[in-house]
């Protein structure tokens, strides 16, 4: 995905634009490691319903941001894995976390890789 300069008035909102949805980040946390099933990250991300994690997988694939694969069983199934572009928002994610656990206080997130 090209974006252009003109269609955001600065860079937060392109990057709000790209991982901004409601569930983006954390499907986008959950794939740092390793690829995910579709059932895997909906158990992950059990707030979002069927109908909005498809729809916000749908997004991040059309911005490039992640890959689909359909595996060919009885029955299909479907992973998906970060796209190299998709790992440079790694940074942002994990300055999100870091931030968000001192506003918690709680010391990290669950799945922080340290």
């Amino acid at each position: 995905m090209v974006l252009e300069r003109e269609q955001f008035s600065c860079p937060v909102e392109a990057t709000l634009f790209l991982i901004g949805g409601k569930y983006k980040c954390l499907i986008l946390w959950h794939l740092i490691e390793r690829p995910l099933h579709y059932m895997e990250l909906q158990r992950l991300i059990p707030r979002a319903t069927a109908k909005m994690l498809s729809q916000q997988l749908r997004d991040l694939e059309a911005q490039g941001m992640l890959r689909r694969e359909v595996l060919p069983e009885k029955p299909p199934r479907t992973l998906y894995s970060l796209t190299d572009f998709g790992r440079s928002a790694v940074p942002v994610l994990e300055a999100m976390c870091s931030w968000g656990a001192e506003v918690l206080d709680c010391g990290g997130c669950p799945g922080t890789r340290e």
